[in-house]
């Protein structure tokens, strides 16, 4: 079953929407957006989510300690590092403890933008050791913004670029996805996961129940059909 995380979320309704309909993942924006949360807020919720679903903050470009003292105050279990962050933030990320007592999963953001032409597929490579993140997830940068555009990059240039990160790290599709488009990602790129925040939006940071229901089925009939 393909991995499928449901971000910008804001409030203990969606988040809970998003579990009962299966997703993996909930994940939660500390960084400028219409859908930026609070400490306080994300602490709320999280306690009320199962443990078995990963609870991920977005960051850009922060420092390590702030991040640990976020990870300390809301329970997450996941650091997605969406700005230019260096391999040595990467390490650090990856020597923090949650408050499970387990490191939290690393998610690292790479961002194509609309007009990418697979100028990226050749000579990828990514860090070994203390600063390898756990996936990689391509999202679509848009008139500077980072993510949460409702805009996608061009899947068929970015196929030879998916295929040569995948034999090294998995993969997790974002950018302009939707209950009628991820399929077809799904079917082309056969990614370890999926991430979507717009495409079931009744308007930013507030999910639309029916369109976040039909992302989770069209990701379940597109993986049986993988």
């Amino acid at each position: 079953m393909t991995w499928v995380k449901i971000c910008g979320t804001t409030t203990l309704e969606d988040a809970q929407l998003a579990v009962e309909a299966g997703a993996n993942a909930i994940g939660f924006v500390f960084a400028a957006s219409p859908r930026r949360v609070s400490p306080e807020q994300v602490r709320t919720i999280v306690k009320e989510l199962p443990e078995s679903v990963e609870k991920i903050g977005i960051f850009v470009n922060e420092t390590a300690e702030h991040i640990r003292t976020i990870i300390k105050a809301t329970g997450l279990t996941g650091v997605q590092l969406h700005g230019h962050e260096s391999e040595h933030l990467q390490a650090e990320v990856n020597a923090m403890q949650t408050v499970w007592g387990r490191k939290p999963k690393l998610y690292r953001a790479l961002h194509l933008p609309e007009s990418f032409a697979g100028e990226m597929n050749v000579g990828f490579s990514w860090p070994e050791g203390d600063a390898r993140p756990d996936a990689l997830l391509l999202d679509t940068v848009s008139a500077g913004v980072r993510g949460g555009t409702g805009k996608k990059f061009d899947w068929q240039a970015a196929v030879p670029l998916v295929e040569a990160v995948q034999t090294q790290i998995p993969v997790i599709i974002a950018g302009g996805l939707n209950p009628e488009n991820v399929g077809g990602a799904i079917r082309l790129f056969q990614p370890f996961g999926v991430d979507v925040v717009s495409g079931i939006e009744a308007s930013p940071g507030k999910k639309d129940p029916e369109k976040l229901r039909e992302f989770a089925r069209a990701v379940k009939r597109a993986t049986v059909m993988v």
